[in-house]
C-alpha cells in the first residue's frame, strides 16, 4: 500500500474512533440524566458502534498475533484498534 494513503487512512481512523468514543460517552451521559442524543445524530451513533465493533475485532486478533511476532499484545491491540486494518497490516509484514 502507498505510505501516502495509509498515513491518510490512519489519521482518518484515529479520528473516527475517537468521535466514536466521545458520541458513546456523550450518549451514556444523556441516557444517565434521563435524556437522548439529537435524532439527527442517531445514524452516527449507531455508524460509531459498528465501527467500534470492528475495530475491537481487529484490535483482539492484532494482539493475539502480536506475540507470535516477539511485539507487546496489549501495545499493539490498542494501536490496531485506533488505526484499523492497517494496523494488522503492518505487524503482518514487520513479521516477515
Amino acid at each position: 500500500m502507498n505510505p501516502t494513503a495509509a498515513k491518510l487512512i490512519k489519521i482518518a481512523s484515529i479520528l473516527s474512533m475517537t468521535c466514536a468514543l466521545g458520541l458513546l460517552g456523550w450518549n451514556l451521559s444523556l441516557h444517565l440524566q434521563g435524556k437522548s442524543l439529537p435524532p439527527n445524530l442517531t445514524f452516527f451513533f449507531w455508524l460509531g458502534i459498528v465501527a467500534l465493533f470492528a475495530h475491537g475485532v481487529e484490535g483482539l486478533i492484532a494482539a493475539a498475533k502480536a506475540r507470535s511476532y516477539d511485539k507487546n499484545p496489549l501495545r499493539y491491540g490498542i494501536y490496531t484498534f485506533f488505526v484499523g486494518f492497517i494496523g494488522l497490516q503492518e505487524l503482518a509484514n514487520r513479521g516477515n
